[in-house]
């Protein structure tokens, strides 16, 4: 059984805890350590969460099973206005995958969507990242590809997905 909960300031040592497990064994064969260390800081500071978390530009929650947090969401609904729920981040330390969590995350994440008048979920997958074929298994379809610069030289090769609610 998980509990998703609202994250706080008092949370991001644990998000940083969890992206510096959880980065280096999704990204760590598609990007150099130079720009896994770059994008790490660029998004995961203490000022960059705590930003995103006070301005309410993401609405982050914690997962929790019996024990402990194991991972945890940043979304957006009415992403550019419209009635999408985007999932900015998803992270699930590596003990809990094939446990069907992945899964219970993203119904969560549905009806969560769905209370807040969304008809589709939105993300963004680098195009090597492994999760992409468990993105397509929960019903996710290929929109769109998308290089975004980032600074520092470096690019974010992504998919845009989405799956309709």
């Amino acid at each position: 059984m998980i509990k998703i909960t609202e994250a706080s300031i008092e949370d991001i040592a644990k998000i940083q805890e969890i992206v510096h497990i959880t980065w280096p064994i999704t990204y760590g064969e598609i990007l150099t350590k130079e720009q896994l260390d770059y994008m790490l800081d660029l998004i995961y500071s203490d000022e960059a969460l705590s930003k995103q978390i006070q301005n309410k530009e993401q609405l982050f929650y914690m997962i929790s099973d019996a024990d402990s947090v194991i991972g945890f969401i940043g979304i957006e609904h009415n992403y550019k206005e419209k009635a999408i729920t985007k999932i900015h981040k998803i992270y699930l330390l590596p003990q809990t995958q094939g446990k069907g969590y992945g899964k219970i995350v993203f119904g969560e994440i549905g009806t969560m969507a769905l209370e807040n008048n969304s008809k589709e979920l939105l993300l963004n997958v680098n195009r090597f990242n492994t999760a992409l074929n468990f993105y397509k298994k929960l019903g996710f379809e290929i929109k769109e590809t998308l290089d975004t610069e980032i600074g520092n030289g470096y690019l974010m090769e992504d998919y845009v997905m989405r799956k309709k609610l």
